[in-house]
């Protein structure tokens, strides 16, 4: 039988640029191990993950996050044509990866819900990344969460953004009861963005959050 070949839209080099996770993981976060000072470590758990475990607040709000690819330089570069200088096509190129990544560690049960732009961030991107990647898995999509509009996240401190209010609310367009659901977004750095979403979507009926990024920070 005859198959035509899917021609990789990316070259080799570049292909090959790009940092595959890969070792052993913290089980909540997905962060590797490698390379970690001992102290970052607790058995299973990095320290990050052990002190959201700690704050009652936040304990099990994540059931477990996890990624594609580890930031680095080059990563960092394809990042910015995307998410910054709006060359949407760009995310073709993970699709083939990111599909695969998803059904080591998810099904076709789990609610889709990608993490949602505030209206002025989306005016001003012209497209949501993280909806960008849900659509590559071609399972239904659930837009359940706004988001209002704040000062980057990514300008915060860790315990600036804990203290921040919590920028989603639940739509309401479905019930949630007993329901997993896997947040989409383009990256993890703190854990702090996917846990408000995550928190919004317990507190409607959710049973299991967990969620998929393209990359690990």
């Amino acid at each position: 039988m005859l198959t035509i070949e899917k021609v990789d839209c990316l070259c080799s080099k570049c292909r090959h640029a790009f940092m595959r996770m890969n070792g052993e993981i913290c089980d909540i976060c997905g962060r590797p191990f490698a390379g970690l000072e001992p102290s970052h470590r607790q058995g299973r758990l990095c320290a990050d993950c052990v002190r959201w475990q700690e704050d009652d607040e936040w304990k099990d709000v994540l059931t477990k996050n996890r990624s594609v690819y580890m930031y680095n330089e080059w990563m960092k570069e394809v990042v910015a044509l995307w998410k910054f200088r709006g060359d949407y096509a760009i995310v073709q190129a993970f699709q083939e990866e990111f599909c695969r990544e998803f059904y080591r560690h998810f099904d076709h049960t789990f609610l889709i819900v990608p993490i949602p732009l505030s209206a002025e961030r989306l005016y001003e991107r012209g497209f949501n990344q993280a909806k960008a990647l849900a659509e590559l898995l071609a399972l239904p999509i659930h837009d359940i969460l706004t988001r209002h509009h704040l000062e980057k996240q990514s300008k915060k401190s860790r315990r600036e953004r804990l203290r921040t209010e919590n920028v989603f609310q639940f739509s309401g367009k479905t019930s949630l009861q007993g329901k997993r659901i896997v947040l989409i977004d383009d990256i993890y750095t703190t854990g702090t963005t996917l846990r408000h979403a995550a928190k919004v979507l317990r507190q409607a009926g959710a049973t299991d959050i967990s969620s998929f990024t393209l990359i690990r920070s």
